[in-house]
């Protein structure tokens, strides 16, 4: 992309975080002003996602220019990433996070489509698969991570009473071994989900959708994003990029169970946003 688009958006940025409301602005004006900027933060935190799942809705199955379409979505993705931290609406230190995302999704997909456990399954031919599973796979995950740390810097966010970090790393660790373990020991999305409840209890997101900070837990604002990427989840089966068992003779709804496990994945990702040294720094854990 050119210099150009990078101008285009550093400014957008600039102007999304410098605008303010007319004057005398109450009640539900100040709402729908308030509420129009937090929409346009949200999708501009969503630059990645958007871009990369335009990539998914343009590119035909039958792939372009002789390659197949998952090699074509791996080019494109690796694209995305190089423009956004060339023009430095990533930085490195956050490119790392982001490709630590890309392996610990990665992995999970060689687990959930192997022969013995087939949870999903990517249909279509690429050279770039590896057991299985299309190397393009692990940016859906690292377009989460790229979401909450774009939206981190929009939203100018900072959290109180987050829990202690050790107790917040072993629960995102219990959430990702559930994933894998729940095949063979039952599934204790629950119980976690419980103890993540009482660990969150108190913990606030505070954020500025124009010019007034605003708060909310931040469980609920796990739950949202874990509600969209369902939601995306559900365009990308419905565009046939992979498909779970119950979809292979017609598509439909992906269960509505999928949420839950969505917003699981969200903690765990913002668990690792969370050591970032800037983030770190907006972070309050009580002593």
């Amino acid at each position: 992309m050119s210099s150009f688009s990078v101008t285009a958006v550093n400014r957008l940025d600039v102007w999304l975080m410098q605008v303010t409301p007319p004057a005398n602005t109450n009640g539900f004006r100040r709402f729908c002003w308030e509420f129009w900027f937090f929409g346009l933060k949200q999708a501009r935190a969503c630059l990645f996602v958007a871009l990369f799942f335009a990539s998914v809705l343009l590119v035909p199955r039958a792939g372009l220019l002789g390659i197949p379409r998952y090699d074509v979505l791996l080019i494109l993705a690796l694209l995305i990433q190089y423009w956004m931290v060339w023009s430095k609406l990533e930085t490195v230190d956050e490119l790392k996070a982001i490709c630590l995302f890309h392996l610990v999704g990665f992995a999970l997909e060689v687990f959930k489509t192997s022969g013995t456990i087939q949870s999903w399954s990517y249909p279509d031919f690429a050279y770039t698969k590896v057991f299985g599973v299309p190397l393009f796979a692990g940016f859906m995950y690292a377009a989460v991570g790229s979401y909450i740390i774009q939206s981190w810097r929009l939203m100018q966010q900072r959290v109180a009473h987050h829990p202690p970090y050790w107790m917040a790393v072993l629960v995102a660790l219990l959430i990702y071994a559930n994933f894998f373990s729940h095949h063979y020991i039952g599934d204790y999305r629950w119980y976690i989900a419980a103890a993540t409840l009482g660990l969150y209890a108190r913990t606030v997101v505070y954020f500025t959708p124009l010019d007034r900070e605003r708060s909310m837990p931040l469980l609920l604002g796990f739950v949202l994003v874990g509600f969209f990427i369902w939601l995306a989840e559900n365009i990308s089966t419905f565009m046939g990029l992979w498909s779970y068992p119950n979809q292979l003779g017609a598509w439909s709804v992906v269960h509505l169970g999928k949420w839950s496990s969505w917003s699981l994945l969200v903690i765990m990702t913002f668990t690792i946003v969370a050591q970032l040294k800037y983030v770190k720094q907006r972070i309050d854990v009580p002593r």
